[in-house]
């Protein structure tokens, strides 16, 4: 007959491994939600007036005067019947861009009348946004090359957007990593072949099956630090020139979680508007990382 201290062990142990299963559960549901809304915040932010989904223009302006309409004979030509057909003149004058509006065209600036005046210079962040009907538009500097992005509220690509096919969610693919800091330049190329320094507060460290790795980090301000990866999905299930991820900054001892499950696609993966940084060589990793956001597109 079974003592009765050994049936309270068995009785205490299966409570413990019933709060240890109950705890387990609870962590995985929490982080299933956070990155639930993680998602649906990533959705929106695409979707939104400011996103990367209803771009349908990148002109780029020669020096002086540089008309701006539907009609044909527009030095910059956006074809669509709802476009006045003389929107306007930009005209660039060194590093300052300015812009005139056509006679018998209204032209807004954050719902104001806007007839002429200068929208973009240096420091002139973000630059100002032009507006007629659902169209919207602004001066992008890349280098010394300066570009009208242009967006289409009611965009087929983004009136038709079907989601994003992702990797299933996998926390084996959330690691700890610490900041080696060690400010300094790397060099970043874009999709149109500038290359320019950027400032780095250091490497991140991590391991993936024992194995060490690092990626070299951005600081754009903010909270979190950016980084532009490539991996042994790229070109195959993920976007061919690599994807972004955002990590929080370190605490004062340098640590931080690296999650892949976040890992994104470029703007370049939904449009041919954008003008992407590319994965510097030593952020590209020599694994697979099948986690996060699959390719998109055709772009």
């Amino acid at each position: 007959m079974m003592k009765k201290g050994n049936i309270l062990n068995r009785v205490f142990c299966f409570f413990l491994l019933l709060c240890s299963f109950s705890a387990l559960a609870q962590a995985g549901n929490s982080y299933d939600t956070e990155l639930e809304n993680w998602k649906q915040k990533r959705i929106a932010a695409l979707k939104a007036p400011n996103g990367w989904l209803n771009l349908t223009g990148l002109f780029w302006l020669k020096p002086g005067k540089n008309s701006f309409g539907s009609d044909p004979s527009s030095d910059i030509v956006y074809s669509d019947s709802s476009f006045p057909a003389h929107a306007g003149v930009f005209e660039l004058n060194g590093n300052t861009v300015s812009w005139s509006t056509a006679h018998g065209t209204v032209i807004t600036v954050k719902g104001n009348n806007f007839p002429a005046g200068l929208i973009f210079q240096p420091g002139n962040d973000p630059a100002l946004q032009l507006a007629t009907g659902r169209f919207r538009w602004n001066i992008i500097k890349r280098e010394d090359r300066y570009g009208v992005r242009f967006r289409d509220l009611e965009s087929h690509d983004l009136l038709a957007f079907p989601g994003i096919e992702r990797f299933p969610a996998d926390t084996t693919w959330r690691f700890p990593a610490k900041l080696e800091a060690a400010s300094k330049n790397i060099f970043i190329t874009n999709i149109l072949g500038q290359t320019n320094a950027q400032q780095s507060p250091g490497k991140l460290l991590f391991t993936i099956n024992g194995q060490r790795y690092s990626l070299d980090a951005l600081d754009e301000g903010g909270e979190d630090l950016f980084i532009v990866f490539g991996d042994a999905t790229s070109g195959e299930e993920t976007y061919p020139s690599g994807r972004f991820l955002y990590v929080k900054k370190p605490d004062a001892s340098g640590n931080t979680v690296i999650d892949f499950n976040k890992a994104i696609n470029p703007p370049c993966a939904f449009t041919t508007y954008a003008t992407c940084p590319l994965p510097p060589s030593q952020n590209i990793l020599p694994v697979r990382v099948p986690a996060g956001e699959k390719n998109f597109g055709h772009h």
